[in-house]
């Protein structure tokens, strides 16, 4: 964990920037960080080694990475992958996004209300 948790800190660093939700958009934006110089490719590479790792906040970024194209290509498949894998460890922001793409039968999975209200509540209830 403790290297899964460089990882996540090296990204963070690399991509300038910091995830968070955004009430908007329904998905996490970024806020730019100064000082050090971006590498977004090198970010992304980073957060899917801590992903793998297991580490819920990792997963999630990767998951945010796959949805916007950042740093690699788009793939709405791998971003629910990631998503549902944070989620499962009862990441709010994941339980959100993951949500989303149930709703709107985004990321290879089928179109499912009843599953988008109740990772909805699970994210509103933390």
């Amino acid at each position: 964990r403790t290297i899964a948790r460089l990882l996540v800190y090296s990204a963070s660093r690399l991509s300038r920037v910091s995830l968070q939700h955004s009430s908007t958009t329904g998905f996490a934006c970024c806020e730019h960080r100064r000082g050090v110089p971006q590498n977004i490719g090198e970010a992304a590479r980073y957060y899917r080694l801590a992903a793998e790792q297991g580490l819920a906040d990792a997963q999630f970024n990767y998951g945010v990475f796959c949805d916007r194209g950042r740093g690699l290509p788009q793939n709405f498949g791998e971003a629910a992958r990631y998503f549902r894998l944070a989620a499962e460890q009862g990441h709010a922001k994941a339980q959100f996004n993951l949500a989303v793409y149930h709703a709107q039968g985004k990321g290879g999975l089928p179109q499912n209300n009843h599953e988008a209200d109740r990772l909805f509540r699970l994210a509103a209830e933390q």
